[in-house]
């Protein structure tokens, strides 16, 4: 991999990390289209996955922060503990895919580009229908709770499918469970933290056990760390407050086209 295809494969998991339309399935057309492949996209992917959860604590530094202080500042149960509570049940289904079937799914459904355009169609349904259903609302919703943290935690391991957008598909939960848009983007956010950082590690394991190899460059290796962070931080923001907003069908008929295209592409 050159620097310049890290660059550019930086900045699109960078943007697509928090824009709902699929992180893994833009770096998998990434790779098709630059002809890059073999065991340094793994290595690569742990590289622009930490970039981007180094985004998110920066832009969401205030938050983790008040999270942080209010959980350990007392024994008493408060609103920061409840809310660590809830993230920390959304983790559960992702924890179990990640640990004990991941690669069985995968194996099952593949990593083909046919796929990641299936998936990218239902990315596209999931966002359209969850915004038609928030303006029939007419922006009436309420905050996180326990039953909606594992609904959105269910929606976040499916997620593991290239094409199915992490945070498309979370965000889009939450507003069909009825939360509030200004809610539901920070919770998408912070849940994910932990997950990728210890899928991240697992990868990290297998590469110091010698299960897996690369060739991947330093030079390549930290442009697109840079790249990764940099869009990441831009498109966190921004994401934050397209949902608020309400553009979310946008996205949908984004996701519809590549979604399309990359079938037809792959079928023909």
């Amino acid at each position: 991999m050159s620097w310049l295809e890290a660059l550019i494969l930086g900045i699109v998991q960078g943007l697509t990390e928090f824009l709902p339309v699929s992180s893994s399935g833009h770096l998998e057309i990434g790779h098709a289209l630059l002809g890059t492949s073999g065991e340094e996209n793994l290595i690569f992917a742990i590289i622009v996955h930490a970039a981007t959860v180094l985004s998110t604590l920066v832009i969401l530094w205030k938050e983790v922060m008040q999270l942080f202080k209010g959980t350990f500042a007392s024994l008493q149960w408060n609103a920061e503990k409840d809310y660590v509570a809830k993230l920390l049940v959304s983790m559960i289904p992702v924890f179990i895919v990640g640990m004990f079937f991941k690669d069985q799914v995968e194996a099952f459904f593949g990593n083909g580009l046919l796929l990641v355009g299936i998936c990218l169609l239902i990315t596209a349904a999931l966002l359209a229908l969850s915004e038609w259903l928030q303006k029939k609302r007419q922006g009436m919703g309420h905050e996180v709770t326990y039953r909606d943290a594992i609904i959105i935690g269910v929606a976040q391991a499916c997620a593991v499918l290239p094409g199915l957008s992490r945070s498309g598909t979370t965000i889009a939960t939450g507003l069909l469970c009825g939360v509030k848009k200004e809610s539901v983007a920070q919770f998408s956010f912070l849940m994910v933290l932990i997950p990728i950082l210890g899928e991240a590690l697992l990868d990290l394991l297998k590469l110091l056990q010698g299960e897996i190899t690369s060739t991947l460059g330093v030079i390549p290796a930290v442009v697109g760390f840079v790249a990764a962070f940099v869009t990441g931080c831009l498109a966190c923001r921004f994401m934050i407050e397209i949902v608020r907003r309400q553009r979310l069908v946008w996205f949908a008929l984004y996701c519809a086209i590549v979604g399309l295209t990359t079938i037809i592409v792959t079928l023909c």
